[in-house]
């Protein structure tokens, strides 16, 4: 007996999702249909609204509903400092610190020759153009500390620094509240060169 074909297209598009395989995404399928259907019909307006009404924001790269997001909108930010992050959810880690009022720019994603992402994938050149718009200062690396993430803030550095403009990379270290127990010997070893004078 096979699938009905409808239910296989739900599963396979399921799929596309990070880290769901073909298991979890049969479970997703038989829950909201089965479970939830709901949930299943909100689901399908949220996505085909989203896909409609987002795109990206012409200053940050962002989503946004407007050509320009509020935040790039706001006159209480800094527009001499520019932040650079790879993904959308780092941008909304970054904002819930508080500890930052600069302008931001998503690359939405990283350097990854073996994924086949290079800086044209990234349009660095959208980037170098609003890094370059005459109001930034400072260009802040925010990118993540993995390989990636790492040779990524290399590059966009020397591309920058080329530039005349000036350049920092987020500080690497203990996580507050962190015992150094039970912190990798990587991260203690990065906290001790990155030391600070008190």
């Amino acid at each position: 007996m096979s699938t009905p074909s409808a239910l296989e297209e739900l599963i396979e598009a399921l799929r596309c999702l990070p880290g769901v395989g073909p298991k979890s995404a049969q479970r997703m399928a038989y829950h909201l249909l089965q479970r939830d259907q709901q949930g299943a019909r909100r689901l399908a307006r949220a996505l085909e609204q989203a896909v409609q009404v987002l795109r990206h924001c012409r200053r940050c790269n962002a989503f946004s509903e407007q050509e320009v997001c509020e935040r790039c909108a706001s006159p209480r930010r800094d527009a001499s400092l520019l932040c650079v992050l790879e993904m959308p959810a780092d941008l909304n880690m970054m904002e819930q610190t508080h500890a930052y009022q600069g302008m931001y720019y998503v690359l939405m994603g990283h350097i990854s020759p073996l994924d086949g992402i290079g800086p044209k994938e990234l349009q660095l050149g959208r980037f170098l153009e609003r890094a370059c718009d005459g109001e930034v200062q400072e260009v802040i690396l925010a990118t993540n500390f993995t390989n990636e993430g790492e040779a990524t803030a290399h590059y966009l550095g020397e591309m920058l620094r080329a530039r005349g403009l000036r350049v920092s990379r987020i500080a690497r270290g203990l996580p507050v509240g962190g015992e150094i127990e039970h912190t990798d010997a990587g991260t203690i070893a990065q906290a001790l060169i990155e030391r600070r004078p008190l």
